[in-house]
């Protein structure tokens, strides 16, 4: 799973049997069935039902927790959880279980707790609240109080606050780790670039050092790479600007520390650290900005490569840009989907840049093409100067369009410019100059000039 969004139950988890680094081995087991033999091993069939529940929910979110953070993954071990009761919780390869306990468990084993406005599971610690003491639920006090007439929920609000609730019928899906299996570097967009911009951000909280991304938009740039590289300085790892595994977990590693996530009371996670900006798939049929991003990226590449064909630009995905990205998949040996996923992208947007990178500036007529620099507030340069150029011609047109300064210099003014803009040609507006908003500047511009340069030519 990129860029994980919302807690989903896993359809398996992966449990080492002994402490993380002793070499037990690994069992992978049926969600439910690791949580029936969890709950046969802690609690006792013969307790009142909502002490049972109560227990049970509180060993699914603990569980979940430490799979949707992927606690012991980030560490660089390749299971879920362990089975030690110090650390985790009780798992019995091959023990008997309770028939009370596996009805009360298929009945609940998809219902997990979180705390009000967090996205996370609760990792709802407990203990047994004799032999052994913790902040969580007492096992045995849950069994007093569901004796005293608790319901179940009342229990779970007793020991973990009222600031909880119940999230029911959770999907079930099969997971993978978060890491997407492609290198994030400059030049890189999409979810999983916010995904490490946002986790980047608030690390840069405890530790200063690393700058803060202004813009944590999913488009990897300079502000992005020198952040990357100073975290990779700060904890000892290579130095390069790449997100590859090891920096990826090690980002969420530290995320999950400074936020506390696998503690009762954790900072959170909030919907805004997991919504989605991009579509991580675009295919036939789908509308909007992104599929206005690819077709302008394909239509450059259709001009320069015999092999596919030329796409006109615009906001539907329609039966043509399907074939152009299946001419390029076959050009460029990747799987013929006609789907453009996160790999297919990264290989459109290279050859994409590479080929503007090959032609020389004269030979371009009136405008500039969009040449791979997302340009954003504090950007410096001659594409920042041509489309301040392109802004400010607009502007004598289209009054709702702020003037700027022609320096090179992306400020406030070009800033609120391009934002404007965006908003005339109904485009996200985030200030940020990517390669739709460049291509809608700069054909509206050029065909004002052509506009102007044929009414002068009829006079």
């Amino acid at each position: 799973m990129n860029s994980r969004a919302l807690p989903i139950i896993p359809e398996f988890i992966t449990v080492h049997i002994g402490t993380p680094g002793d070499g037990g081995e690994n069992v992978t087991v049926s969600f439910p069935d690791y949580i029936k033999n969890v709950a046969s091993s802690e609690i006792y069939p013969s307790w009142p039902e909502a002490a049972l529940v109560a227990n049970i929910i509180a060993q699914v979110s603990f569980a979940l927790n430490r799979v949707y953070i992927e606690y012991y993954r980030s560490r660089g071990y390749d299971f879920d959880i362990t089975n030690n009761t110090y650390l985790d919780q009780s798992f019995i390869p091959g023990r008997s279980i309770f028939e009370s306990i596996s009805e009360a468990v298929d009945r609940r084993f998809n219902t997990y707790i979180r705390r009000e406005g967090a996205i996370e599971p609760l990792s709802a610690k407990y203990c047994d609240g004799e032999l052994s003491m913790c902040d969580g639920l007492s096992q045995n006090g849950s069994l007093y109080l569901a004796n005293q007439g608790y319901s179940a929920f009342e229990i779970l609000q007793y020991y973990y606050g009222n600031d909880i609730g119940l999230v029911e019928n959770a999907p079930i899906e099969k997971i993978s780790e978060s890491y997407p299996g492609v290198e994030l570097s400059l030049g890189s967009l999409g979810n999983d670039v916010r995904y490490i911009q946002i986790r980047l951000n608030r690390i840069s909280v405890n530790y200063p050092n690393i700058p803060k991304i202004p813009v944590p938009d999913g488009i990897f740039t300079e502000d992005t790479d020198k952040a990357v590289r100073e975290f990779q300085r700060q904890f000892n790892l290579s130095v390069d600007g790449i997100v590859g595994k090891a920096t990826w977990y090690r980002i969420i590693y530290v995320y999950n520390a400074v936020k506390r996530l696998s503690e009762l009371v954790s900072e959170g996670i909030t919907q805004d650290e997991i919504e989605p900006i991009y579509a991580d798939r675009l295919q036939l049929g789908d509308e909007g900005y992104g599929v206005r991003a690819l077709s302008v990226v394909l239509a450059l590449i259709g001009e320069y490569i015999e092999t596919v064909r030329i796409v006109d630009v615009g906001d539907v995905f329609d039966e043509n840009i399907k074939n152009a990205v299946e001419d390029f998949q076959r050009t460029y040996g990747l799987p013929i989907t006609g789907e453009v996923d996160v790999v297919t992208w990264e290989n459109l947007f290279d050859v994409y840049n590479g080929i503007i990178k090959t032609i020389p500036f004269e030979q371009y007529q009136t405008v500039v093409p969009f040449r791979g620099n997302f340009l954003r507030l504090g950007s410096v340069g001659e594409d920042v100067y041509l489309i301040q150029t392109y802004l400010d011609g607009l502007s004598d047109v289209y009054p709702e369009i702020e003037r700027v300064d022609i320096s090179g210099t992306f400020d406030e003014k070009t800033d609120r410019a391009v934002k404007d803009a965006q908003r005339l040609f109904g485009l996200p507006e985030n200030g940020v100059v990517g390669p739709a908003g460049w291509n809608a500047v700069a054909s509206e511009y050029s065909d004002i000039i052509m506009g102007n340069m044929r009414a002068e030519g009829e006079e």
